[in-house]
């Protein structure tokens, strides 16, 4: 009889996502909105780790997951888990991934095998995701710390990249994490094949992740640690100790722990994967499912009429859309907000002020 492997899944609920503004706002922020389909991104990041049982796997399959958010979207998170089962850490104070991720791990028994996923990135081909995660599982129990390498289709400056090291069974070590590169980079990066874009999804045990954050964050690891051992359980929610997750000093997953230890692996995921990071990605991945599209490349949501343009996005939750000769723009309307933007220039909508004043 084969064993069944239980996977944790850990659905990250952190950030702004101020890069959509003026559609993804502090009371409503992009995991919880319908971008693409009709379901939020949280509800099809739920569903894509809902339970499954694959045989050819080693039988598989998934528990209830664990969700990592603050007080104020604890909400939505109910309302959109539809009466799934579900615990959630509430995050005392934003403090990155890290701290985030370490409350979980403290929370489970340190052989669980965790999977990391974030709450707002798209992933079409969920057929490859799962396929990934059975890849990433067998090189977690062998305490492997695994990021979910994405292959690149094109060069890529928004993204972090990963090179690939020596070859294991069900993916490679990391031979070197590569922060956000130049465009002669990026299409080096592409043209050599030796890297991945660093899709921010993780799977360890338990007990592998917070060793190796006692090795090389000890006073993180030890607050982590401290504010469960004081934190409070209301049902199905857990607060952590709020004085001492404070004193935290907030780090990302990658700085804190993966760019540092020696059994930094990645397995390589082809799933049409985005992390719909500004209204160009989302644009992106709405043409890749047809959804809005024409054949100029443009994407309307809502209500546009576009003549002589290509490449343009619009999306509008009232008033019409009207455009006449332009190209590689992303027009967006929202309550009494307008944001005009090129493809380029939509990775800096965050830095905006209406934006950071929200």
């Amino acid at each position: 009889m084969v064993k069944e492997r239980l996977i944790h899944p850990v659905v990250l609920c952190g950030g702004g996502g101020t890069r959509l503004w003026p559609v993804s706002r502090v009371e409503y922020p992009k995991p919880f909105l319908p971008l693409i389909g009709g379901t939020t991104m949280f509800e099809q990041a739920v569903r894509r780790v809902a339970d499954f049982t694959n045989d050819a796997d080693g039988g598989l399959s998934f528990a209830a997951p664990i969700v990592v958010a603050g007080a104020q979207h604890g909400d939505l998170i109910e309302t959109q888990m539809h009466g799934a089962e579900y615990r959630l850490i509430v995050e005392p104070a934003a403090k990155n991934t890290a701290p985030a991720i370490a409350l979980a791990a403290a929370m489970l028994p340190a052989d669980d095998v965790m999977l990391v996923c974030p709450s707002d990135h798209h992933i079409a081909d969920e057929a490859a995701f799962r396929n990934a995660v059975s890849a990433a599982a067998q090189l977690a129990e062998q305490d492997y710390l695994v990021s979910f390498g994405i292959t690149p289709d094109r060069a890529e400056t928004g993204y972090g990249y990963l090179r690939r090291g020596a070859a294991l069974a069900e993916g490679y070590t990391i031979a070197e994490f590569v922060e956000k590169p130049d465009r002669a980079q990026a299409e080096a990066y592409i043209a050599s094949g030796e890297y991945s874009w660093n899709g921010g999804i993780f799977a360890f045990r338990a007990g592998a992740l917070l060793s190796e954050l006692t090795a090389h964050r000890p006073a993180m690891a030890a607050a982590v640690r401290q504010a469960v051992a004081q934190g409070r359980k209301e049902g199905s929610h857990f607060h952590p100790d709020a004085a001492i997750f404070a004193e935290i000093e907030g780090e990302s997953i990658d700085y804190a722990v993966m760019e540092n230890t020696a059994r930094a692996a990645m397995v390589p995921a082809q799933m049409g994967w985005s992390d719909i990071g500004n209204w160009a990605a989302l644009q992106d991945a709405l043409a890749a499912r047809c959804e809005g599209a024409d054949a100029d490349g443009n994407v309307v949501r809502g209500s546009a009429d576009l003549v002589n343009c290509a490449n343009v996005f619009t999306s509008s939750d009232g008033p019409r859309v009207s455009a006449i000769g332009l190209n590689d723009l992303c027009i967006v309307v929202s309550g009494d907000e307008v944001l005009v933007t090129t493809r380029d220039g939509a990775q800096s909508v965050g830095k905006l002020p209406g934006a950071s004043a929200q």
